[in-house]
């Protein structure tokens, strides 16, 4: 495991708390309003999440996608992902710093050039959302060359045989998607949650952070009661969307949005 995703967990760990994960995606509403709201949001969160925009985000649901389109609209490049990233790691040393996205980025920059710029950036760990487990040696090679945790994903779906693979490969964490469904849906119900964590943790010692759906402090505070992190993505971005035409107020709103999840889960 990437030393730094390590002492994030163990650091919450030790205060007897579940780490709060929030992604954005990078570029949205344009690369510097961006990078004000990750590095507001990266005051309010112990790992942060960068989106790669992508013209097809299909694990994605509107909030999101549109969220992608803004980013690409305003010119977003890859490089931009990363400068962001820079930006966030010297402004937060403590912070988790994951890039998480689609295969087709990463595939046509080559993996081991895109692995050694996301290193150099200050990532920890990589999340490319459509290469499964069983594909998963593609980039293997380049994130474990530039030490970055290659995080795997797992599902209400997930058979037990695809679970022992996932964790087998997993590094960082396990993110587990509460619902057969797509970002910003409503969240899987508590208990399935519950009974499905406890059957992965049969296969790994890695923490599980668990996310899709998750909008309100409450959920993000009954997840917290058994899950080692909560992932906001689709709320977080809404804030984006609902001040889309003033700078302050997204900061603001998001700054707001956060702490209210952060306080929710300490309790």
């Amino acid at each position: 495991m990437n030393n730094q995703l390590s002492h994030v967990f163990a650091r919450c760990a030790k205060e007897n708390r579940a780490a709060l994960v929030g992604y954005l995606t990078a570029g949205d509403p344009n690369v510097q309003t961006s990078e004000k709201l990750m590095l507001a949001l990266a005051e309010q969160v112990d790992i942060i999440e960068i989106g790669m925009p992508f013209s097809d985000p299909a694990a994605d649901g509107p909030v999101i996608q549109a969220a992608s389109e803004r980013a690409l609209a305003a010119g977003s490049h890859i490089q931009d992902v990363f400068l962001i990233a820079q930006r966030v790691r010297e402004a937060k040393p403590e912070v988790g710093i994951v890039l998480m996205g689609y295969a087709n980025v990463p595939y046509t920059m080559g993996f081991e050039p895109f692995a050694k710029q996301a290193k150099a950036s200050g990532v920890d760990g990589i999340l490319l959302v459509d290469i499964p487990a069983e594909e998963s040696g593609i980039c293997a090679k380049a994130f474990k060359t530039h030490d970055l945790s290659q995080i795997m994903l797992l599902a209400p779906t997930s058979t037990e045989q695809r679970i022992a693979l996932a964790a087998s490969i997993a590094q960082g964490f396990i993110y587990y998607v509460s619902l057969a469904g797509i970002t910003g849906a409503e969240m899987g119900e508590v208990k399935n949650i519950q009974d499905k964590l406890s059957l992965i943790r049969q296969y790994t010692k890695l923490p599980i952070c668990v996310g899709f759906g998750v909008k309100t402090p409450a959920q993000a505070e009954s997840i917290a009661t058994f899950g080692d992190g909560v992932v906001v993505g689709s709320h977080f971005v809404s804030q984006i969307t609902s001040n889309i035409h003033d700078d302050d107020a997204m900061v603001s709103s998001l700054t707001s949005s956060a702490s209210a999840m952060a306080d929710a889960m300490k309790r």
